[in-house]
């Protein structure tokens, strides 16, 4: 995967995270954390979308893959963190 379709899947990926964020706020009582919670559901979502193109990227897409994953058990951790504060 070249430079400019990696930074783009990141930018929407942002992008998509900001946007349900938005709406989490707009709805009153939620879980804690909304946007913790949303972050990991759009990582997942980044990580299928990875899963399911084609093989064939030079081992960038597994290497994303791996790094979706360390994200994720990242924000899991940041949400047991501030939970216990």
């Amino acid at each position: 995967m070249n430079y400019w379709k990696m930074s783009t899947l990141a930018l929407t990926v942002a992008l998509t995270s900001v946007v349900v964020v938005s709406h989490a706020h707009a709805d009153a009582p939620q879980q804690p954390q909304p946007a913790m919670h949303a972050a990991i559901k759009n990582l997942e979502e980044a990580k299928t979308n990875l899963k399911n193109a084609t093989a064939d990227k030079g081992g960038f897409r597994v290497r994303a893959i791996t790094e979706i994953d360390l994200a994720i058990d990242d924000v899991k951790r940041g949400i047991e963190f501030d939970n216990k504060r």
